[in-house]
């Protein structure tokens, strides 16, 4: 097994489990807004570990998805492509603004990364789904002549992921890392 093969088998583990645990975290929340038990979400003791963390896990996971996207294109030579290339736009100012706020334990960045890993998450279902529907007139790499198809898959592992999968995964563990800090600080 070569680097490239064994680094996107390690990714697509990671994005594997990380997406269960969307999904649980989803349900836990699901359940709390049903029986509207907020109190009893803020005592849980995963909530807290994960609130209490948010920016550190926050700034891992968008430095591991720089680090990533970085071995897939400079080492595994994979070209990024259009959409590939917001994605990146939006990750990589991420790492530094996270680490710095991290850092400083400042919290008042919350709303912006927020926002900016919204766009990012977005851009990747979109481009996810481009991968799913390649035959669909969406797509916006074909026309361009100057960049790969936003449609082209360089693996897929466990079924369903790939690149943009994995930045979703990221985006959406960002998002999710932050959210719970807000939620155990009291914040909505």
């Amino acid at each position: 097994m070569n680097i490239v093969d064994l680094v996107t088998t390690v990714f697509s583990f990671l994005s594997l489990v990380t997406d269960i645990l969307i999904v649980i975290a989803l349900v836990i929340l699901g359940n709390s807004l049903v029986s509207k038990n907020y109190k009893q979400l803020k005592k849980n003791k995963i909530v807290l570990w994960v609130g209490e963390r948010g920016l550190l896990l926050s700034f891992i996971v968008a430095a591991v998805a720089t680090l990533g996207s970085l071995f897939y294109s400079e080492i595994a030579g994979y070209e990024p492509c259009k959409l590939c290339w917001y994605q990146r736009i939006l990750m990589y100012p991420l790492v530094l603004v996270l680490g710095i706020a991290w850092q400083r334990k400042d919290k008042n960045v919350i709303p912006y990364v927020l926002a900016i890993s919204g766009i990012g998450a977005v851009i990747a279902l979109f481009h996810y789904y481009l991968q799913l529907v390649p035959t669909t007139p969406l797509v916006p790499c074909s026309t361009v002549g100057i960049a790969i198809s936003c449609t082209t898959r360089e693996f897929t592992h466990f079924g369903y992921v790939t690149i943009p999968m994995m930045s979703l995964t990221a985006f959406l563990l960002i998002i999710g890392a932050l959210w719970t800090n807000r939620i155990v600080s009291n914040k909505k």
